[in-house]
C-alpha cells in the first residue's frame, strides 16, 4: 500500500542580519541553510494496518505525511502509494486516499457541513444512493445527524472535527492519513473520536496513518509503530515490542503509611520517582524479580496501596525521545 525508499525532502531557508542595514545586505548576499526534513527514509506498510507516525515536534512527522498525500514533492528518493506517485495528484490517486488535518479545516466555515459533503459528492462522482447512505450512516454513529445544516463556524471544535472526520471518508479511501485528528479536544471526545476509527476500520479494513501526541490515541488504534527522530526512522516494528525497548520491567506503585527516610537506600535500585514526601514510590522492576521485591517492601514496610503496569508507552516515547541511543544498541 505504502513503500518508500530513501526518501528525503530538504528546505532551504537563510540567515538574515537584524535591523535595516541587514535586510539592505540581504538583497545582495545571502547565508543560505539547508535542512533535511526527512532523509534516507524506506517504508513498507501493507494492506489494512493502523501505523502510528510518532515523534517530537519538529521531527518529520508532517512532512512526511504531505509527501504521502502529494501536498509537498519529495528532494529525492520514491514514493510509491497505491501504485501512485503522489507528487503527480492523479484524479485517480485522490479518489483513493483521505487526509484529516486536526489544525486545518477542509470545510467551508461559512456554509453548512452538509452543504459542503453534497459539493465532496459532485468532485468525488459519489451516486446520490451511496451518498445518502453513508451520511445517514456516519452521523448517526458521531451523534451529528441534527448538526448537519448547522453553519460550521457556530459549531464546538468536537462536532467540526466529527465534521472532518466525515468529509474524508465521505468517497470510501483505501488509505486515511490522520495527523493529529484529536488535538485540543476533550477526553470524551477523544475517546468518541476513537471509537469510530476503530468501528470504521473493522468495517472496511482500510489502512490508516496516524500522527498523535496523545498516547492514548496510539495504544487503542495502533498495531504497529514507526518512530521518527531527526527526519530519520528510529524504530519500525509492533507497538507491544515497542513497548519492551527498555526492558521487561514492570512499573510498581507502593503508598505508605509514614514517610520514607532519605537514609533509606534500599529503593534506589529501582530508578525510583518520589511523591507526596516520600510517602508514595514508583519503581521499575525486573519481572523476573516483582513477586520477590513487592513481597519484600511489603514485609518490611509500611504498605497501604500498591499496583502494578507495564511501562507506559508515554514514558518509553519520553525516554526514547531525550536517550535515542538507546535505539542504537537496540540493534
Amino acid at each position: 500500500m505504502i513503500q518508500t525508499n530513501k526518501l528525503k525532502k530538504s528546505f532551504k531557508s537563510y540567515k538574515k542580519k537584524p535591523g535595516f542595514l541587514g535586510s539592505i545586505q540581504s538583497l545582495y548576499k545571502r547565508d543560505y541553510i539547508t535542512k533535511d526534513a526527512v532523509a534516507d527514509f524506506d517504508l513498507d506498510i501493507p494492506e489494512g494496518q493502523i501505523v502510528g507516525l510518532l515523534g517530537p515536534n519538529g521531527a518529520g512527522k508532517t512532512t512526511l505525511m504531505k509527501m504521502f498525500t502529494g501536498i509537498i514533492v519529495p528532494t529525492s528518493g520514491e514514493i510509491n502509494i497505491l501504485g501512485h506517485r503522489p507528487s503527480d495528484r492523479e484524479k485517480s490517486f485522490r479518489k483513493k486516499i483521505a487526509l484529516v488535518m486536526g489544525q486545518k479545516s477542509q470545510l467551508w466555515w461559512d456554509i453548512p457541513a452538509m452543504d459542503s459533503f453534497l459539493l465532496l459528492q459532485k468532485y468525488y462522482e459519489i451516486s446520490k444512493d451511496d451518498f445518502d447512505e453513508k451520511i445517514e450512516h456516519m452521523s448517526e454513529l458521531l451523534g451529528v445527524k441534527e448538526l448537519l445544516h448547522i453553519h460550521v463556524r457556530k459549531l464546538s471544535l468536537g462536532e467540526r472535527m466529527k465534521m472532518e472526520l466525515m468529509a474524508s471518508l465521505i468517497h470510501s479511501p483505501e488509505i486515511i492519513f490522520l495527523d493529529e485528528p484529536t488535538i485540543g479536544l476533550d477526553l470524551v471526545a477523544q475517546e468518541n473520536i476513537r471509537n469510530f476509527i476503530k468501528d470504521y476500520h473493522r468495517k472496511n479494513n482500510c489502512t490508516i496513518i496516524l500522527t498523535s501526541h496523545y498516547m492514548a490515541d496510539v495504544q487503542e488504534l495502533c498495531s504497529k509503530i514507526v518512530l521518527i527522530l531527526n527526519g530519520k526512522k528510529a524504530y519500525d516494528g509492533d507497538i507491544q515490542d515497542f513497548e519492551k525497548l527498555l526492558g521487561h520491567e514492570k512499573r510498581v506503585s507502593f503508598s505508605f503509611k509514614n514517610p520514607i527516610s532519605n537514609d533509606d537506600k534500599y529503593f534506589e535500585q529501582y530508578t525510583p520517582e518520589w511523591a507526596e514526601g516520600r510517602m508514595q514510590v514508583e519503581l521499575l522492576i525486573p519481572e523476573e524479580q516483582l513477586r520477590s521485591v513487592s513481597s519484600k517492601v511489603i514485609t518490611n514496610y509500611e504498605v497501604e496501596d500498591f499496583n502494578t503496569e507495564v511501562l507506559p508507552i508515554e514514558k518509553v516515547m519520553k525516554t526514547l525521545i531525550l536517550n535515542p541511543e538507546i535505539l542504537s544498541a537496540d540493534k
